[in-house]
This record gives C-alpha cells, sequence and structure tokens, in this order.
C-alpha cells in the first residue's frame, strides 16, 4: 500500500455531485484531488449504437448485487468520469415547493425537509446555468417560484410533438417544454460543432452537446493547475483517527493494488447505494456498525421513484428523431378522483428495437418490431416512493452490495399510467390502421438505480439523521456527502438538478472553510 501527497479536498466520485464540487472547489485555489472508479468512457461508434448500448449493455457495469431474497441482478449504473450524468437523459427538472414539506399519499407520508425551497431557490438558478438548461417559465402547472427565467430558450417542438402537444392542450391539460440541459450552438460559451439529437435518452454523446458533469464540470476544473484526477479508483474504505472523528485517509483500489491518499476534507459522492455501502464498509472500533452510523441511518430508507414507460402505438406515424420533448404535471398534486399525489410524466427517447421486440413476443405477437418502432409515442413515469427503514443498502457476507427495496405507492402509479393513457385514447390512438389498441412498456424493478435517493439522510437530530444541514456526518466532522444520499424524501422529478444545485450550496460552504471568507458573491457559474 503506497501513500500520496496530502490534499485540501479529495473528491469521490466525478458525476451530478462530485463533478458540481470539484468545479465549485477548483475556484478556491486549493489542492483538489477528484479520485474516480472507472475511466474515460470511449467515443467510438457503438455510442449510438442501440444494440451496443441497451441489448448488450456495453456501457452499464458488470458487478453483481443481491436482491433481499440474495439473488444477483446488474444494476443499472455507470461507471464513467462524468458517472451517471454520461448515460442520462438530462432532464432537469426542480423539486416543487410542496416537495420540502410533508405530504400525504396514498400509503403513508413523505416526510418534511429541514431545509425549503426557498434554501435551495439561489443554487437551482446557478445549476441551470453551469449545465445550460433550456426551458420556459410560467407554463408548468405547478412550477416552483424562480428568481430569474431559464438560461435559455426551450428546445423547439418536432411536427409530430407538437401535435401530441397541442391535442393534450385541447383536452385541459398544460404540457411543457421539458428541461434539458444540452449545449447548443446558440448558448453563450457552448462549444461549436454538430448538434445531434436523437439517439441522446440512456446513450452517450459524443458530440457532446449532452450536458454532462464531465463536459460542464470536470473539464474545467481540470484547466485549474490545483486540480488533480486520478481514473480506475474504487474506493475501498475511508481510515479515521484514533477518535474516530476524523477521516485520515481514502484506501482505493487500482489495478489489484491498494493505494491511501490524504486530504484535510472528505467528499463522498459515489451515489446513493455505493457512498451508503462505502460507510458500511468503513466500519472500525469507533465505529462498529459503519462509519458515521451512530443514527443506525447509513442505508436506511432508499428510495429510487416507482418510474417505468408508458409506450403508447399510434394509427400516426412518428418521424420525430428526437421526442424528448415536453412533460406533464398536472397530477403531480392528485386529481378530484384521486386526491393523492401522483408524479409527473415525460417524453422519453425512442427504445431501440431490440426492446421492442420483447415486448412485442410478449404482447403483441406477429406484429413486427420495426414497424411498432415507426409509430410508438414513448412516456416515461415518475411517481414518489415513500422512505421506509426497511428499504435499505446492506453488505453481503461477501461484502457484496445488497438491497432490501419493497414497492411502496404503487396505485399511485398505476393511476398516473391510467390518466396518459385515457388521454392519449381521446387523441385517437384506437382509430390504429396497425389493428392494434395497445400501451406496453414496464414498470422498472430492482436493478433500475437511476434514480437512487436516501440512505444517508440529512437534518438536525443526530439521532434520526446521518449528514447535518451542510450535509457533513454528524459524527465525522471532515466527512461531507454531495449525491442524492441526503434526500429525506425523493419528489416526482428527476433527482439531478437537486443534487447539483444542494453540491453548490455545501460547496458555498466547503469554500468558506477552506479560505475563511465567504465567496457566494464571487463564484462564476
Amino acid at each position: 500500500m503506497s501513500t500520496q501527497d496530502r490534499y485540501d479536498v479529495i473528491i469521490l466520485g466525478s458525476g451530478a455531485g462530485g463533478g458540481t464540487m470539484a468545479y465549485r472547489l477548483a475556484q478556491t485555489g486549493k489542492r483538489i484531488l477528484i479520485l474516480e472508479r472507472g475511466d474515460y468512457l470511449p467515443r467510438e461508434k457503438e455510442n449510438w449504437d442501440p444494440r451496443e448500448v441497451f441489448t448488450k449493455g456495453r456501457y452499464v457495469t458488470k458487478e453483481k448485487w443481491l436482491d433481499s431474497e440474495g439473488n444477483e441482478f446488474t444494476p443499472f449504473t455507470h461507471y464513467y468520469v462524468g458517472g451517471n450524468t454520461k448515460m442520462y437523459g438530462s432532464a432537469l427538472l426542480r423539486l416543487r415547493t410542496s416537495d420540502f414539506e410533508r405530504v400525504r399519499h396514498i400509503d403513508g407520508y413523505s416526510p418534511e425537509w429541514p431545509l425549503k425551497y426557498a434554501d435551495f431557490e439561489p443554487y437551482y438558478t446557478r445549476a441551470e446555468k453551469l449545465y445550460h438548461v433550456h426551458g420556459q417559465a410560467g407554463i408548468d402547472p405547478c412550477e416552483p417560484p424562480r428568481s430569474s427565467p431559464f438560461p435559455h430558450p426551450p428546445v423547439p417542438y418536432e411536427p409530430r410533438m407538437r401535435e401530441i402537444a397541442d391535442a393534450f392542450r385541447g383536452q385541459g391539460l398544460r404540457p411543457f417544454p421539458c428541461a434539458l440541459g444540452v449545449r447548443l450552438p446558440s448558448d453563450h460559451n457552448a462549444r461549436r460543432g454538430p448538434v445531434v439529437l436523437s439517439n441522446f435518452d440512456g446513450y452517450p454523446d459524443p458530440t457532446h452537446v449532452k450536458a454532462d458533469a464531465e463536459v460542464c464540470c470536470i473539464e474545467d476544473a481540470l484547466n485549474q493547475p490545483n486540480v488533480t484526477m486520478l481514473t480506475n479508483r474504487k474506493a475501498i474504505k475511508l481510515e479515521t483517527s484514533a477518535t474516530g472523528r476524523e477521516v485520515t485517509g481514502v484506501v482505493v483500489e487500482h489495478n489489484g493494488q491498494l493505494e491511501t491518499f490524504r486530504g484535510d476534507i472528505v467528499v463522498v459522492a459515489c451515489g446513493a447505494i455505493n457512498s451508503a455501502a462505502l460507510l458500511l464498509r468503513s466500519a472500525g472500533e469507533k465505529h462498529p456498525r459503519g462509519l458515521a452510523n451512530s443514527s443506525g441511518q447509513v442505508g436506511r430508507n432508499y428510495m429510487t421513484h416507482n418510474n417505468g414507460m408508458c409506450i403508447a402505438i399510434s394509427h400516426t406515424p412518428n418521424p420525430s428523431q428526437f421526442q424528448k420533448a415536453f412533460a406533464i404535471t398536472d397530477y403531480y398534486h392528485g386529481s378530484t378522483d384521486f386526491p393523492y399525489p401522483m408524479g409527473a410524466i415525460q417524453l422519453m427517447g425512442k427504445p431501440d428495437a431490440d426492446f421492442l421486440e420483447s415486448l412485442a413476443r410478449k404482447h403483441l405477437p406477429g406484429v413486427p418490431a420495426e414497424l411498432m418502432w415507426t409509430h410508438t409515442v414513448d412516456f416515461f413515469l415518475t411517481t414518489e416512493d415513500l422512505p421506509r427503514p426497511d428499504n435499505r443498502v446492506e453488505l453481503a457476507d461477501d461484502g457484496r452490495i445488497r438491497i432490501h427495496y419493497r414497492e411502496n405507492n404503487r396505485a399511485a402509479y398505476d393511476k398516473l399510467r391510467e390518466k396518459l393513457i385515457s388521454h392519449f385514447e381521446a387523441i385517437g390512438c384506437h382509430k390504429c390502421h396497425l389493428h392494434l389498441n395497445a400501451y406496453v412498456g414496464p414498470k422498472l424493478g430492482i436493478s433500475g438505480v437511476s434514480h437512487q435517493n436516501g440512505t444517508l439522510r440529512f437534518g438536525e437530530d443526530p439521532t434520526t439523521s446521518v449528514l447535518d444541514l451542510d450535509c457533513r456526518m454528524h459524527d465525522v466532522h471532515n466527512l461531507y456527502v454531495t449525491d442524492a444520499s441526503f434526500f429525506p424524501s425523493c419528489g416526482a422529478v428527476n433527482p439531478s438538478l437537486t443534487i447539483m444545485a444542494n453540491t453548490l450550496r455545501v460547496g458555498d460552504h466547503i469554500a468558506e472553510q477552506l479560505t475563511g471568507h465567504t465567496q457566494n458573491q464571487q463564484v462564476t457559474v
């Protein structure tokens, strides 16, 4: 085991949390080290090959996790510079104001946050600017208050998406352009070059138009002489002082060897599941149940949303190349016939033909997948799931990650899907000349961890939370976490923008410690 030089800050991970933190702290001039367990995602022709990306899972991790019964599964997660943002659809929506309050759901209550929307609003604004978010304020029916408009106008709809949005609007719905992080040539300071918005949602983007953490944050951070990044370093454990109150070393595995790095401050941003697992692996004499786990809450209250697809087969062909156009939140807070929150509907990228063929064999035998592909309109549904202590991350006896997860709030998801289908049928899908009247697409199972959050909730009471309001460990004074594990509840929108905004908030706090004065007004974002 080798010991490296000491740094002012060590950041574990380079995705939405780690990458954003690196960008923020690079401006302090302090010595920053980023440790990333993966490598740079290769820019290759397979980036846009549906069979390679989805059927073969070319970029998905090959490691196996376990469910509560001990069955193996492959988690849909990616270990690269930029983290999961390399593959995300870059839908960057703010949590609603109500999501920070105690909310009644059909299966119980989501808890109140110790900080409110107003505390995050300035950081949402900064994160939207940093990640080139395109959108239109004032038409989302449950949009939270904004201190400024979107930094860029919405991505234009393609004709078929415009037709569907107008038809939904005619039924009283209020579809609005989905907030998307894309670096178009019209954006200020955006990289000039070819713009391709086609194979995008779930694909890596070799053109770097997608606003991911690598191109928006890591590249800029590494332009600073005080920032270093080392790849292919998987964090194995955190070492502590004799008192257990300070992290003294970060142990990583690199090419089969262990290395130890020293830093005054350590920021963990490995993702809600891996961050919890790292703390559990770091158990020691002063922390027998896992590092910073005096509350017993490390790994608990895991959430991942009730997510799923609803693929509508329309009688009208859909030639759209980029259909990730609009979202619908009219049922976010419920309806007259279902007075509980249901969630959000978004258009998603086109599924690949192999996936549709598997659905056709199951639901529509005899229908060619290629024919289905040209007639589908594809939606992604997100409904909140509730934090449950027994939904948790643990370590199996062999050290592998084990996820205990029992779904809840399913009735709200089913009702949202029912609402979407009723609206879609009303715009003419029942006249399908394919002789089909079908809505296919699964609800994601335990492997669908893209929206992972919870596991290390923040709060003021160290007996019921792991992190304080600055996302520093209650039990360890120089250890912070800036991925989605701090969430007390998850709302029903993608967690990425909230991770980014919170990281800028926590980054201001750490920067103040490093420099001895407040830098919030001096930061360029």
